[in-house]
Parts: structure tokens; C-alpha cells; sequence
């Protein structure tokens, strides 16, 4: 089993078109497991594909994109769709990281971090894996450092996922300085 292509696809279908695959999303995210393993079977890759093999993709996965209960499955995070998932509100550590590409630090410092085409900003409580995340788009990304608590502090909403992913709806440039070891650094 192709456990890297089944959680692409699985993204692919729970995060961004869950209708085109009909795909009921309840409003935290959540469908019915059995009728997901439905549809992956048609496709020829995952034909023979057993519950066993989603559970063994979320454990040994690296990302933490899934989470199974109760018969039910939905992706953590990522969404696209028009449908805001609706997630629990949690208080954040001081500081929160987000890596990004150098290319897009204008508009950053203009509009702060935005969700553009996902339904929340995603952020890090550890500056490696803030730095995975910004050498997705550049070998050498920014990263980006987020008074999270002082964010939260003035009425920003923040939502703890697993695998110490943060999420929040936008966070203003005011909240944001350019990583340099633990020294604060105007950008």
C-alpha cells in the first residue's frame, strides 16, 4: 500500500472537494469512515483497501493530517472548502513560528498572515518545523515569529490541533518578527 498517495488522496477528497465524491462533512469536519473507504475502492490504487491500512497511514504518517473515531475520519486541518470547519479555541504558547517563502514577505508585511485559499493560517510551536514547512516553497525560507499570546491576548482566536499545529483565523503584521535565534527583529 502506497501510504503516501492514499493520504494525498485522502486530502485531496476530505480538505478540498468532499462534494465531488459525495462526501458529507459535519461542522467540525467528520464523515462516516465506511463510506470513505467506499469511494477510495473504486479508485484502482486503493481497491482492496481495509480500515487497517487508514490506521496504519495516520500512525505511521509524519504529518498528522487525519485522525479516526467512532466509525467516523476527517483531515485536521488544510481545508479549502466554502464550508468553514469549525474548530475549539485554546489558548497559545507565548510564541508560536510560521515558515514562508521570501517572495512573499511584502505582502505579509502589508496584510499580515492570511489563510488565502485555506480556511485558517497554519502555524508551528517549534521553529523546525516552521522551517520544513517555508523550504516547501524556497530552499531558504523566512521564518516568521507570532506573539501568539499577546495575539490572543487582544482578541485573536487561536485552535490547537495534534502534532503541535496551530491555526488561527489571520494574524495581524503587528504580531509578527523575523526569527533570528531568540532575538526579536524588526522587519
Amino acid at each position: 500500500m502506497n501510504y503516501k498517495a492514499l493520504s494525498k488522496f485522502m486530502s485531496y477528497i476530505l480538505r478540498h472537494n468532499p462534494n465531488k465524491f459525495n462526501i458529507k462533512l459535519d461542522v467540525n469536519g467528520w464523515t462516516n469512515l465506511d463510506h470513505l473507504i467506499n469511494i477510495l475502492n473504486k479508485d484502482r490504487r486503493f481497491h482492496d483497501l481495509e480500515i487497517v491500512d487508514i490506521q496504519n497511514m495516520i500512525k505511521t504518517s509524519n504529518k498528522m493530517r487525519f485522525e479516526i473515531h467512532n466509525k467516523q475520519i476527517r483531515a485536521l486541518y488544510g481545508h479549502s472548502i466554502d464550508k468553514k470547519i469549525k474548530k475549539e479555541q485554546s489558548k497559545p504558547p507565548i510564541f508560536l513560528y510560521h515558515g514562508t517563502a521570501r517572495r512573499f514577505m511584502d505582502s505579509i508585511r502589508k496584510k499580515g498572515l492570511i489563510p488565502k485559499n485555506r480556511q485558517y493560517v497554519h502555524l508551528s510551536k517549534d521553529v523546525d518545523t516552521a522551517l520544513i514547512v517555508g523550504k516547501r516553497r524556497d530552499d531558504r525560507p523566512v521564518i516568521l515569529k507570532i506573539e501568539a499570546k499577546r495575539a490572543y491576548e487582544e482578541g485573536i482566536n487561536f485552535y490547537k490541533e495534534k502534532d503541535d499545529i496551530w491555526l488561527c483565523d489571520e494574524i495581524s503584521f503587528k504580531y509578527i518578527k523575523l526569527y533570528d535565534g531568540f532575538k526579536k527583529k524588526s522587519i
